[in-house]
């Protein structure tokens, strides 16, 4: 096997798909890192040869279409960089394997890229008023979606008479996932999170605000390296106390993002998340009378059916009927959207060559 040109970014999860997607930019003087952290107008980047502070080109900025194309942690990237004082210059994006990512909050109809390059994603829930199997669901579907594999973490088992039990209700919804039970107070459970934490692997963190996100890093890492609130007991309601998202090297090997509590959770788009996630739904649809079945009052519809003899949960089935329809309502507004940004930009190329031809009249045909 050809050894690899950048062995020292191994760790960082740099592997024969960057390194093929890199040398084909044919560009010498130009060297591969990865987004550790996004901030406002730059970047810090980690490199074979550490840390440089960062800012994208302007041929970059200018040329992509949406902010969801422009560099977010765990991107990989082609950059040139100033030794003297430790800065740096984005040139390109590499092609991304996977993303994790959701609609923006508020009326605007965009992708907010959260974290690319993932391999695992730690669904994070605590065992108090925040656990809901709904809102799980909701997670998976864009976990799936965006190619990452979904592991279920139960977190404050230390505060849980019976976890076994919120494992086993998790397991006979989501057949397939990992569910594990841990407490980062105590560190019961987190031996088992080790085996995701291989050199070059990246995990990201997901969930809300105050189920122990960052508490789990701080104990992955063996040190208070992320800053952690006191929730409220009496509704389990956590500060966001992350406020941006972050690239973290372990010291066993692995790579880990932490980010922000997410309190609203719009999925962006999804086909393979929602066949993955509700696959029981998804399977019994072959038996329905009507090819183009809608499974909410159609006769001889195997999902009502199925829902009737408590195969299926009025919940679960609830929770994918609204997933659905909000997935059709969004595919509208991204083709009206895609319609308006069309018009938009034939416009402004109407206007560049009108005012070029009224610039240069001897140039008209």
């Amino acid at each position: 096997m050809t050894e690899f040109k950048y062995p020292t970014l191994l760790k960082l999860g740099w592997d024969r798909q960057f390194e093929e997607a890199f040398t084909a930019l044919e560009r010498d003087d130009l060297v591969p890192g990865r987004v550790a952290v996004e901030n406002r107008d730059n970047y810090i980047v980690m490199t074979g040869d550490g840390e440089y502070m960062a800012e994208i080109t302007g041929k970059l900025r200018f040329s992509v279409l949406d902010t969801a194309d422009l560099p977010k942690v765990g991107d990989w990237v082609a950059c040139s960089i100033f030794e003297n004082d430790r800065n740096g210059v984005i040139h390109e994006i590499l092609p991304r394997r996977t993303k994790f990512s959701r609609r923006t909050a508020g009326k605007k109809t965009e992708e907010q890229v959260l974290a690319t390059n993932i391999d695992t994603i730690f669904i994070v829930q605590s065992l108090d008023n925040n656990f809901n199997l709904r809102r799980m669901e909701r997670h998976l579907v864009m976990v799936y979606e965006g190619g990452s594999r979904p592991v279920v973490i139960l977190n404050k088992s230390d505060i849980c008479p019976d976890p076994g039990a919120y494992v086993a209700r998790v397991k006979s919804v989501l057949p397939g996932i990992e569910v594990l039970a841990v407490s980062a107070y105590s560190g019961e459970g987190l031996p088992n999170m080790s085996q995701f934490l291989s050199e070059g692997e990246t995990i990201a963190f997901i969930g809300s605000s105050g189920v122990g996100k960052s508490s789990l890093i701080n104990r992955i890492m063996g040190e208070e390296l992320l800053r952690t609130q006191e929730i409220r007991l009496a509704d389990s309601r956590g500060r966001h106390t992350t406020t941006r998202r972050e690239l973290i090297l372990a010291p066993e090997g692995g790579l880990l993002i932490d980010t922000p509590g997410i309190r609203e959770f719009q999925v962006w788009e999804s086909t393979e998340g929602m066949d993955e996630t509700y696959s029981e739904i998804i399977d019994l649809s072959a038996d329905c009378r009507y090819s183009d079945c809608t499974h909410t009052c159609e006769a001889g519809c195997a999902v009502i059916a199925a829902v009737s003899e408590g195969r299926i949960t009025q919940g679960r089935y609830e929770s994918y009927l609204k997933l659905r329809k909000e997935l059709n309502f969004l595919a509208e507004k991204q083709a009206q959207k895609g319609y308006l940004d069309s018009k938009k930009r034939f416009k402004e190329i109407s206007r560049v060559i009108k005012r070029y031809y009224k610039d240069n009249p001897k140039r008209r045909f």
